[in-house]
């Protein structure tokens, strides 16, 4: 499977989870802030971007935060979460 491949696989993974929980999950990459629920936004900044941080705020973010740091591993991106 290609990275380009892979990485699309991922966004979708990502953008799926992301959408069962309440809380705002916000990716930051460089000068670009994304809400991670945003299927196109979220595609553009995992295709074109190498390090990725999160912010996620709401009344689920600790399950929230767990989650999302479980599949970034599991894609093999490096993220930091607030």
């Amino acid at each position: 499977m290609s990275l380009k491949k892979s990485l699309i696989h991922a966004v979708v993974d990502i953008n799926h989870e992301a959408s069962k929980y309440e809380s705002s999950i916000v990716l930051i990459t460089g000068s670009r802030v994304i809400d991670v629920k945003s299927m196109l936004g979220l595609s553009h900044s995992i295709l074109n971007s190498e390090e990725y941080k999160l912010e996620i705020y709401g009344s689920d973010e600790e399950a929230a935060k767990q989650a999302m740091r479980k599949l970034f591993a599991e894609n093999g991106l490096v993220v930091t979460i607030n």
